[in-house]
């Protein structure tokens, strides 16, 4: 008998805890599980955190001052030509600056009107698209019908009236382009809160009491936030799109400051006679356009539960 206890007293105390294999990953790696299927993705994910550094170090990583001119070396070939002359990599534009200076300068320029575009127009179609999605009725019908209008317009056009209105510089281009892109982020956090303020637990916290600013920004606004990741991507890429688009029409970011969009449009009187004048700002605003929305195609796969597999 007492055999039979101890040998019932030894089997319990080698008992361990079975952990299932099958228990739920968390949101985290089952969001990177889902984003890296998509290579391209990834890749632009790279790109878009090289481009970052760059802009970051740029004062470190430039070889000469973006703004001094060399006059000796006006239109300096760069270095896969038999003109090249060493000290000017990319080569020189068509008053003695250095290309590769302008171009690792540009990025932060470029980065930084995407970045404060996003910024406030995201900020500014949130709260109009909660107030309009969660109150409706007159509120919701002025605010979308607004926004109606200014979606009626072409973007480039409409970003070309306020530069004009406003004055071509560096600030006035930002606000434009944000102005642009807040009727997006408007109808979509809209579209959001009218299927999140039905469900059971808006209803809930409604009858304990809760009040408007408690559930919109604590139980609604949190579940818009993957929508917003995407459209905030994808908004990045068109604002220096839109920027550049500005500067080339003379209506942006005004010389010196090495702006891609500028940089294209001062050399393109000389497209046949220097050509990398024009292919390298083109090229930066192309590879940057593209990583952004690549990034944002993985992250809507990625975020999206009707597109997992």
């Amino acid at each position: 008998m007492e055999d039979a206890v101890a040998l019932k007293n030894n089997d319990k105390t080698n008992l361990k805890p079975v952990i299932s294999e099958d228990s739920p990953p968390s949101a985290l790696s089952e969001f990177w599980y889902f984003f890296k299927q998509n290579k391209g993705a990834v890749a632009g994910g790279w790109i878009m955190v090289l481009f970052i550094l760059i802009a970051i170090l740029a004062p470190l990583l430039a070889p000469h001052d973006p703004a001094e001119v060399y006059s000796n070396v006006l239109r300096q070939a760069p270095f896969w030509s038999s003109d090249y002359a060493s000290g000017f990599y990319l080569g020189s534009d068509d008053v003695g600056r250095d290309v590769l200076s302008r171009l690792i300068h540009g990025a932060r320029v470029s980065l930084g009107i995407g970045f404060f575009v996003v910024c406030i127009s995201s900020v500014a179609g949130i709260i109009f698209g909660l107030i309009a999605g969660y109150f409706g009725g007159i509120i919701d019908t002025v605010i979308m019908r607004v926004v109606d209008i200014f979606m009626a317009l072409p973007s480039i056009l409409l970003a070309i009236v306020v530069v004009s209105v406003l004055g071509p510089n560096l600030i006035n281009t930002i606000l434009a382009v944000a102005i642009v892109a807040i009727p997006g982020f408007v109808r979509l956090v809209r579209a959001s809160v009218l299927q999140e303020k039905k469900k059971q637990y808006v209803v809930a916290s409604k009858s304990f009491g809760a009040g408007h600013f408690r559930l919109l920004i604590l139980n609604i606004l949190p579940n818009c936030i993957a929508p917003l990741v995407v459209q905030a991507t994808l908004g990045f890429s068109s604002a220096i799109l839109d920027a550049a688009a500005l500067g080339f029409l003379g209506l942006g970011a005004q010389p010196p400051t090495p702006e891609w969009g500028t940089m294209l449009a001062d050399a393109r009187p000389f497209i046949e006679s220097n050509p990398w004048l024009v292919t390298l700002p083109g090229i930066c605003i192309l590879v940057v356009v593209l990583s952004f929305n690549l990034l944002g195609d993985g992250l809507r796969d990625a975020l999206d539960p009707r597109l997992k597999k």
